[in-house]
């Protein structure tokens, strides 16, 4: 099997893998109570899912 001559740069190596990386997840505002939600989701602060109103929440978490 055949190997490399001489050892890659870490800088080299660095530029191939700039691409592969973890994205966060894109975060929209909840319409009603306006706290971040994910998009095309159920608000877990309010249980709306664009106007209506879909799921019941006991009680309303706090933004902090």
């Amino acid at each position: 099997m055949a190997l490399p001559k001489r050892k890659y740069a870490k800088a080299r190596r660095g530029k191939r893998r700039s691409h592969i990386k973890l994205a966060l997840p894109t975060l929209d505002t909840c319409p009603q109570c306006h706290s971040p939600k994910l998009a095309h989701h159920v608000c877990p602060t309010c249980g709306s899912y664009g106007d209506i109103q879909v799921i019941e929440v006991k009680a309303p978490k706090g933004k902090g």
